[in-house]
């Protein structure tokens, strides 16, 4: 059995912490049993390969969070990464070609999907192994693993069993999105289940699928035509139309980390970050990743929540609609993961006149190094605040530290690598500071080297 882990989203639901880059299964906000904070996706990962499974999947994600991945799983991860944005289907069929032309997986082998955030209990994961011997001994096209209800939930969708009994699945009558306490009520009378995104298919029923649809089955064709595919949801277009569906009970625990007032029940301390919660305070959480403190005194049941990107003060019943008031913020985001680091932006200035200065805050980590790059709209000015390391300008090589200021010119060939943890403060000015107008040469090091000379 192979796996797929789906990581997309906008980034909303968890703002201002999430956005475009750093949706919800990236944020560091729980801990491990080393006492240690990780993201939703590292504590996944780590059941995975617990449980054997790890080898055996593969991540599909969009292009803006594959530096994400890297950074907080390792490089060695396998990653299927759409060239857009085009809803489940489409990055189900894309992950699917892969295993099909590029791991050359058989067509017979049984393929599940899973989200990237769950959190769960570790027999989750037998569970999931489960739905192999499901499909095989039903006969189905689709098996689905549905969690069984501890209350009439109306934010969950409901998996509804048929009447037809079999002693090792559910035989699925059809589906409920999101239904009304009394309707949930009565569902769960009938045995139905949380729908909770799992479910597993021979390989060769997507291949079929999309050879019936005239679509390639080549992953590299596939990239090449994803715009040809239809941008809609799995449940939509292949789920809505198939017939043969089976389902697996779990009945363990699942949660659904996705809002404030969700995540902040399995938080491991009611602040992180700097922040002063009053002793009467009831059930009230900061998360601050601020350099300002935060106090919040005699509000209970709320989450604050500050980042670069803006503060969220809510109680934590209305948290989970902070997705509607802030759907059409645009803007670029303001902290993110690279696989090289992070960066902060510090300001952000467009004046009258048409040019604009952006200021961030780098971390580069040891060992890692920014691509060879150039600019046409700006300049940089780059100080070193922490570390040493070897700085490219023009096919030079140079040695620098802390302290050294470095004038990067309109157009100038430039790459960085940290000798020791590096932090710099970079100055961007210019017309139009966008990340298109980034031109990169290579992101080896090796090759860079191979292409300079070093100054003495």
């Amino acid at each position: 059995m192979r796996l797929v882990l789906l990581s997309g989203g906008s980034g909303k639901r968890l703002w201002p912490l999430s956005n475009d880059s750093r949706s919800k299964q990236f944020l560091k906000v729980l801990k491990n049993s080393e006492d240690e904070m990780v993201s939703m996706v590292q504590r996944v990962w780590r059941q995975l390969e617990k449980n054997d499974l790890a080898s055996k999947s593969v991540i599909a994600t969009s292009i803006a969070q594959v530096d994400m991945i890297n950074s907080q799983l390792g490089a060695g991860v396998p990653i299927v990464t759409e060239p857009e944005r085009r809803d489940t289907f489409p990055a189900i069929a894309l992950a699917a070609t892969y295993l099909y032309s590029v791991q050359n997986t058989d067509l017979n082998e049984v393929v599940g999907m899973l989200p990237v955030d769950p959190y769960v209990e570790e027999r989750f994961f037998n569970r999931v192994k489960d739905l192999e011997t499901a499909l095989l001994d039903s006969k189905a096209d689709l098996a689905l693993m549905g969690v069984t209800p501890t209350f009439p939930s109306e934010k969950y969708g409901y998996i509804v069993p048929s009447e037809n009994e079999s002693d090792n699945f559910l035989i699925v009558d059809h589906f409920k999105e999101k239904p009304e306490r009394s309707n949930a009520e009565e569902l769960i009378e009938k045995n139905a289940l949380w729908n909770c995104g799992v479910f597993a298919f021979k390989l060769k029923y997507i291949i079929n699928l999309l050879n019936d649809k005239g679509l390639p089955t080549d992953y590299k064709e596939l990239l090449i035509n994803y715009n040809l595919l239809p941008e809609n949801s799995f449940d939509f277009e292949v789920v809505e139309k198939t017939e043969n569906i089976v389902a697996l009970p779990y009945d363990g625990s699942w949660k659904d980390l996705g809002t404030w007032n969700t995540l902040t029940e399995e938080m491991a301390s009611n602040i992180t970050g700097k922040g002063l919660i009053s002793e009467s305070t009831i059930n009230s959480h900061i998360v601050n990743e601020l350099d300002i403190p935060i106090t919040l005194l005699g509000i209970d049941n709320a989450i604050v929540a500050a980042s670069p990107d803006g503060i969220l003060v809510a109680d934590k019943e209305s948290s989970p609609k902070v997705k509607e008031y802030v759907s059409n913020m645009q803007g670029r985001p303001m902290y993110e993961e690279r696989r090289w680091g992070w960066y902060r932006v510090l300001e952000h200035i467009k004046y009258q006149e048409g040019n604009e200065v952006l200021t961030k805050r780098l971390g580069i980590n040891a060992g890692k190094n920014l691509s060879y790059q150039m600019h046409y709209k700006r300049s940089e000015v780059w100080t070193i605040i922490k570390g040493e390391g070897i700085f490219a300008l023009n096919d030079q090589l140079n040695h620098v530290r802390s302290g050294d200021v470095i004038h990067i010119p309109l157009a100038a060939k430039h790459a960085l690598k940290a000798t020791t943890d590096m932090e710099l403060i970079e100055v961007q000015t210019g017309s139009e500071l966008i990340e298109e107008d980034i031109y990169r040469t290579t992101t080896s090091w090796e090759e860079i080297e191979n292409s300079c000379k070093i100054n003495t």
